[in-house]
């Protein structure tokens, strides 16, 4: 089933215009910070939110023009929303009653789904006998059992434990893929959800796109700021000039052009916080090191097995950068908020790619500070 959807949506002051597509079989990730209109475009989709302006057609049928019953769309919140009354066997059942199965049917419906989800032992129990894990792969079966033309994931693990977590993602993962019709629209914050799920990734900001592409792609080199900060990078703004990047205070960070960067055009340089290297202020600095800038320690955090660093300053492009360094090394240099420090970017670990879109580094859609860093 092929989507494309062109969804214009008002809540109160916020505004959403999306456009969105999708191949048979594929699963489309949706990013974006709080508020960004991830919810509002599913509630779109879904039929929860009517709105004149929006059109959502599956395979050449337009949904917008029918009831949420009536549109074989699944959707999985959060939250299982599992009905306390009923047993799992009863609530898989449910949809493919309402769509006028016979109860006999719809158990056995049910209880094939169960078995998918690895779920089919728990057929007699009632929700409040389920652990989060087991509920939320009984809101999965729930949700298939109907065949939905076109499934909706709502942050489907941001509810689980560490230990759950795993477990639901590998099995929405072979969920996903064994059925090659379907459309998946997927709104996660974890990119281990997006790069493990998805094919496809959109970003979202004020209610507009300002990325997409493969997945593998926009969180490898991203072009917005949240999807840097998603990612776990740093990311500066500028324009793409011979050797680098020049911010808008007029320093040049050295870097290599990604084959689609123009010269003189709005572009974003994107770096590892390993590539960061930290020097005390009226230190020496090794060598000769292209980018180097100054900053004060804002802020030191237990990230894995190292200190993740990030920086402040009043001007430049060093403001907002995350290094990674290991407990010794901030030891050693005495580091601690406000701290005067140095900072070097190796200048062969530094990808600059363009803006997305054209000027946004600029753009009044998604504000931000030209030549300072995200992470």
């Amino acid at each position: 089933m092929t989507l494309h959807a062109v969804v214009r949506a008002v809540r109160g002051q916020f505004e959403l215009s999306v456009e969105l597509s999708a191949e048979p079989g594929h699963v489309v990730a949706v990013l974006g910070h709080n508020g960004a209109g991830k919810s509002t475009l599913l509630d779109c989709l879904a039929g929860l939110l009517h709105s004149p302006e929006t059109s959502v057609r599956l395979d050449g049928r337009e949904l917008s023009l029918l009831p949420p019953y009536r549109r074989r769309v699944g959707v999985l919140r959060q939250r299982p929303l599992l009905f306390p009354h009923l047993n799992v066997r009863d609530n898989v059942a449910f949809g493919p009653r309402a769509a006028g199965a016979r109860r006999r049917q719809a158990r056995e419906l049910a209880d094939r789904w169960l078995a998918a989800v690895d779920a089919a032992e728990l057929a007699d129990r009632r929700p409040a006998q389920l652990s989060g894990g087991q509920a939320q792969r009984v809101a999965l079966a729930r949700a298939l059992a109907t065949d939905p033309e076109l499934l909706l994931l709502d942050e489907p693990l941001a509810a689980l434990d560490v230990d759950a977590a795993p477990a639901m993602r590998g099995l929405l993962r072979d969920v996903l893929r064994t059925n090659t019709g379907r459309v998946t629209v997927l709104v996660t914050h974890d990119p281990l959800d997006a790069l493990a799920l998805a094919d496809t990734a959109v970003v979202l900001a004020n209610g507009r796109v300002v990325e997409h592409g493969p997945t593998q792609r926009v969180l490898s080199a991203p072009r917005t700021p949240f999807a840097a900060r998603l990612a776990g990078l740093n990311l500066v703004a500028g324009e793409a000039v011979e050797g680098g990047l020049r911010t808008a205070d007029g320093a040049l960070l050295h870097g290599l052009h990604a084959a689609d960067t123009e010269q003189n055009s709005p572009a974003v340089a994107v770096f590892a916080p390993s590539a960061v290297s930290v020097y005390p202020r009226d230190g020496r600095v090794p060598g000769s090191p292209r980018n180097t800038a100054d900053a004060v320690v804002a802020a030191l955090e237990p990230h894995g097995p190292v200190i993740r660093l990030r920086t402040q300053a009043a001007a430049g492009w060093a403001g907002g950068l995350a290094a990674d360094l290991t407990p010794a090394a901030v030891a050693d240099l005495a580091l601690e908020p406000g701290t005067p420090v140095t900072v070097v970017v190796k200048a062969t670990a530094v990808d600059v790619h363009p803006a997305w879109p054209s000027g946004l580094a600029r753009g009044p859609e998604l504000p931000e500070r030209s030549g300072q860093a995200y992470s």
